[in-house]
């Protein structure tokens, strides 16, 4: 099966950093023109952007930003919530001197760009939602029982098994499943602050039983309203976010442009990069629906 990947790609710039709240902001940064800034999932970093960068930056100026407590981000002093996550990005873009944005996010990272949206009303120009919390109540069961805190932190405990399990639960394709991927992920778990972060976002989007209703019907709803163009993304063998969470996402935004990729996980933009970012560029191209 095809997986989008780009063939040989040249080596990225480094990562550089941002200071937002006197703590850092580990963030990526490629290409020239309009911004794109570009959110990862619960857990991830803003690795899982690299081939991104590569296929949009010839159009655009792409950063990527590891969220606060993820990654190489500091976590922040006060409770990690979706809400306190969009504080974190608006800050970021403030500290750059960016005004206006396209957003991409992934799982978390959509519902974050949706609340960043709604957060600064007339900043974000376009959003891409790929694989995006913030549709449907039912998730894996895994994130279901790390928002109960007591058992959260015993899954939470980095280890390679652990990793190793969260790796093969993203993809379709289980040739993306690699050991780099694999040591990345615990990498990732073992840095300080990384575990509360994720707890307590987990613990603000949902509980035991799914993603809350409340969080998610006012943002939708909210997002639907200030009629930024939407183009929402899925694969439709999803482990994580089910596939059936595209429908509700039509439903809720009637005028949003959408697709669904055949035999993908919850992670199109690595596993069809290249079908992706085909999608991305002429829907940030198009400014007809600009407010």
């Amino acid at each position: 099966m095809g997986d989008g990947r780009v063939t040989a790609p040249a080596p990225l710039p480094t990562e550089a950093t941002a200071t937002v709240g006197g703590r850092r902001a580990n963030y990526r940064e490629t290409g020239s023109g309009s911004p794109v800034l570009l959110l990862h999932g619960i857990g991830r970093s803003l690795h899982d952007w690299d081939d991104q960068h590569r296929l949009l930056s010839s159009e655009h100026r792409v950063i990527s930003l590891d969220l606060a407590g993820f990654g190489d981000s500091d976590p922040l002093p006060r409770t990690h919530t979706l809400d306190s996550l969009a504080a974190f990005c608006s800050a970021f873009l403030d500290a750059l001197g960016i005004d206006s944005v396209d957003v991409v996010g992934n799982s978390l990272g959509g519902a974050v760009a949706m609340a960043l949206a709604v957060r600064d009303p007339g900043r974000v120009r376009h959003l891409v939602l790929i694989n995006s919390a913030g549709f449907g109540s039912t998730v894996t069961s895994a994130l279901r029982a790390i928002a109960v805190p007591v058992v959260g932190r015993v899954l939470l405990r980095p280890s390679e098994k652990t990793a190793r399990q969260t790796e093969r639960a993203l993809f379709r394709d289980r040739s993306f499943v690699s050991e780099e991927r694999i040591a990345r992920s615990l990498r990732r778990g073992s840095r300080r602050g990384a575990m509360r972060a994720f707890r307590e976002v987990a613990h603000d989007l949902g509980t035991i039983r799914g993603i809350r209703p409340a969080w998610r019907a006012r943002l939708t709803s909210a997002v639907a309203a200030s009629r930024t163009p939407v183009l929402v993304l899925w694969g439709d063998r999803d482990l994580i976010l089910p596939a059936e969470h595209l429908r509700e996402a039509q439903r809720l935004l009637p005028d949003a442009t959408t697709h669904l990729f055949a035999e993908t996980g919850h992670m199109p933009h690595l596993e069809r990069a290249d079908e992706v970012a085909a999608l991305i560029l002429p829907f940030l191209a198009d400014r007809a629906g600009d407010r």
